[in-house]
C-alpha cells in the first residue's frame, strides 16, 4: 500500500523478534504492528515497560532492523538518510557532550545538520528562550544541570533542524509541575505549527492533556486504537455523564429530559481518565 501525502509515519506487519544464539525466537517485542499516524497530529504511543514503545522507536529511526513488515516516515523508508534529516528525536535519556554549555550544544547540533551560520545565531537564542533556559543557564556546562535542565537542553536539541517529526520519549520526565505545564504547551505549539508528534510517556495524565489519538501496546501487541476523547467515553452514545451525581440529581434529570420528550437516555459511569483504560486494558490481557 502506497503512503498518501496525510501520512507521517505508516506500518504494515512491522515486527521486531529477537533471537537467542542459535537463532531461535528469544522475544517478540513488537508483533505486527500496523499503525498510521497523519501528518499534523499528536499521538500517543503507550504501554507498560516491555510492551515494544522502544522497539518502535528505534525501527522508526532506523536504529534496528524489523524481522518482518515495514516502516515509512512521511513517504520514505523508515532509517533514510533523506528522512532522518526532518526527524526530531529527544530519548528518554539525553547524551549529550557534558564539557558543552548550552549555547555550543545547539550550535554544536546545528553545524551538524549544516545550518548556515547567520540562521544558527538567530536559531540558537530562540530555541534556548522556548525551553526555559535563561541567559545564565546556557552558560553552563551540561555536567552542571539538573534532569529537569537536561531534558530541556534535549528538547531544544531536537528542535534545532526544524523538524516536520518529532519522536518525544518520556519529555516531561524530571520536570517540575511549571516545567510540565511549559512542555505540553510547547507540544500544543508544535501541533499548531503543522508539526507532527510522537510521545511516548506513562505519565497518562499528559499523554491525556496533548495526544488527538492514542494506542496502547502491551506484550508487544496493540490493544486499542482511537481518538481519545472517544477512548474516554461511554460506548452508548445516548448516555449521559453522571459520575458523582446523588440520586435525587438523577431522577431530576430524568425528569428533565421527559418533559423534553427524550425519556430513553440511560445513565451509567463512563471511563474518565487515561489511567482507567490503561490499566483496564493491561489488566484484561494480563493473564490472556
Amino acid at each position: 500500500m502506497m503512503p498518501s501525502d496525510s501520512q507521517a509515519i505508516q506500518t504494515d506487519n512491522l515486527t521486531k523478534v529477537y533471537r537467542d544464539f542459535w537463532g531461535r525466537d528469544k522475544v517478540r517485542a513488537l508483533d505486527d504492528l500496523n499503525l498510521t499516524i497523519h501528518r499534523g497530529e499528536v499521538f500517543g504511543l503507550l504501554g507498560p515497560n516491555g510492551s515494544g514503545k522502544s522497539t518502535t522507536i528505534k525501527l522508526l529511526l532506523g536504529l534496528i532492523f524489523p524481522t518482518r513488515g515495514r516502516a515509512s516516515i512521511m513517504g520514505h523508508p523508515a532509517g533514510s538518510p533523506a528522512v532522518n534529516e526532518r526527524i526530531g528525536f529527544l530519548p528518554e535519556e539525553s547524551y549529550l557532550y557534558r564539557f558543552l554549555n548550552g549555547e555550543e550544544t545547539l550550535h554544536f547540533y546545528a553545524r551538524l545538520f549544516r545550518i548556515p551560520r547567520k540562521e544558527r545565531n538567530r536559531r540558537v537564542p530562540k530555541l534556548l528562550d522556548i525551553v526555559g533556559l535563561d541567559a545564565k543557564a546556557r552558560k553552563r556546562k551540561l555536567r552542571e544541570y539538573s534532569k529537569g535542565m537536561a531534558r530541556r537542553i534535549g528538547l531544544a536539541q531536537a528542535l534545532i533542524n526544524n523538524p516536520d517529526l518529532i519522536l518525544l520519549d518520556e519529555p516531561t520526565t524530571g520536570l517540575d509541575p511549571i516545567g510540565t505545564r511549559e512542555m505540553k504547551d510547547l507540544i500544543l505549539s508544535l501541533k499548531a505549527q503543522g508539526k507532527t508528534v510522537l510521545l511516548c510517556s506513562h505519565l497518562l495524565a499528559d499523554v491525556q492533556d496533548v495526544c488527538d489519538r492514542i494506542t496502547i501496546l502491551y506484550r508487544g501487541k496493540m490493544q486499542t486504537l482511537g481518538l481519545v476523547k472517544d477512548l474516554l467515553q461511554v460506548r452508548d452514545i445516548t448516555d449521559i455523564q453522571m459520575k458523582g451525581a446523588s440520586d435525587q440529581h438523577i431522577a431530576q434529570l430524568k425528569d428533565f429530559l421527559q418533559s423534553i420528550g427524550a425519556p430513553n437516555a440511560t445513565f451509567s459511569h463512563p471511563t474518565t481518565t487515561l489511567e482507567d483504560l490503561f490499566v483496564r486494558i493491561v489488566r484484561e490481557n494480563k493473564d490472556a
